[in-house]
């Protein structure tokens, strides 16, 4: 998996002061879980474009100035409710031998007969998919292969697998499904309601009785 590298300082205070006063001079609060006990620190808010504002998922290269450097995910993000500015990040160290849990998004590949044949509408029910891994193991994506989807079918979570992560759902949780299009639905009515119009009025001309002659 792809990794970004977050510059920061260690934070001497905690407080709701110091935060504010981060929080002004343009840097966010965080904290890193998982070690031994919690570490405190602030980073450039313009840091975490690259791996807040992305479809994609990552993991994370935390590099403080004293030269230490942790390997986490991101665990927990606040944001304000009006501006959106960032206002908090919460971070979860990785080790090599522990599993971690991480939500890695869905790649469509191929085009399903459904859509392409049958004029049906491939609904995504699962954009992102929450997986357990060892961070060697976490994948940049999960590739969900519709080129076998037939209208009406559905692809499980069963068929998106592998042996090198355990994905977090149900087996019935379904990943993406070909759906009749509303359009055709209606188009098909519209034609069966013509074509009885057309019935009903042929067999009124049959059974008209004639006219008397003057």
């Amino acid at each position: 998996m792809k990794s970004i590298t977050i510059n920061g300082s260690q934070r001497e205070s905690v407080g709701k002061v110091a935060t504010k006063a981060l929080r002004n001079a343009g840097k966010v609060p965080c904290v890193l879980y998982g070690g031994d006990s919690p570490l405190h620190f602030s980073a450039e808010e313009l840091a975490f474009s690259k791996l807040v504002y992305t479809p994609n998922a990552h993991t994370v290269v935390i590099a403080l100035e004293d030269g230490t450097s942790f390997n986490a995910i991101l665990q927990d993000i606040q944001f304000h409710p009006v501006s959106d500015k960032i206002l908090h990040v919460d971070f979860y160290q990785l080790f090599d031998d522990k599993e971690v849990s991480m939500d890695i998004p869905v790649i469509i590949k191929g085009t399903a007969p459904g859509v392409r044949n049958s004029g049906g509408v491939l609904r995504r029910n699962k954009r992102k998919l929450r997986v357990k891994a060892l961070p060697a193991n976490l994948p940049d994506s999960i590739e969900a292969d519709i080129s076998a989807l037939k209208l009406g079918q559905k692809l499980y979570v069963t068929e998106v697998g592998s042996d090198l992560f355990k994905i977090l759902h149900p087996d019935n949780t379904v990943v993406c499904q070909v759906r009749t299009a509303r359009t055709s639905i209606l188009e098909t009515e519209e034609e069966v309601e013509g074509e009885e119009g057309e019935e009903n009025a042929a067999e009124g001309a049959e059974n008209a009785t004639p006219e008397a002659e003057a």
